[in-house]
């Protein structure tokens, strides 16, 4: 096998998945905590998810600027790397008095829970770095 092979897509792991305990709120019928089940995305979705997240300013002279909101951005980010729970799922968000992922994360976990799960999917995804660095790379 070539060196160049190594880099062809059959070759190439995609689409990691892990298991995650977020929260030990979340119990199954045993009282053990439930994991979460997460993904890694590619680079189209996260522009997906930054681009929904960006925002026209107006600046001076009128001029409108893009800019990213880095809350909305992350949750976008988050609901997008969870594949169990279904976020998406209509029941699951009526329990909660929500409509939409982002709504119904914010509204099941706890702001640390929320922030640890952030941190996983962030890892999970390649991002070793800040979310603050990595948003202000994405502004410039």
């Amino acid at each position: 096998m070539s060196e160049l092979s190594l880099f062809f897509a059959q070759n190439v792991a995609s689409d990691v998945t892990e298991d995650f305990i977020v929260s030990t709120r979340f119990k199954n019928a045993d009282g053990e905590p439930v994991a979460w089940k997460l993904r890694s995305m590619t680079e189209d979705e996260n522009q997906e998810c930054r681009k929904a997240a960006t925002r026209k300013v107006k600046g001076k002279n009128g001029v409108y600027t893009p800019e990213i909101e880095p809350n909305d951005y992350m949750a976008k980010l988050m609901s997008a790397s969870v594949v169990y729970p279904d976020l998406k799922n209509a029941e699951l968000q009526k329990s909660y008095g929500v409509m939409g992922a982002e709504s119904l994360l914010r509204k099941m976990l706890l702001p640390g829970e929320f922030a640890a799960l952030g941190e996983r999917v962030q890892e999970l995804n390649g991002f070793n770095r800040d979310m603050n660095e990595l948003v202000t790379e994405v502004k410039n």
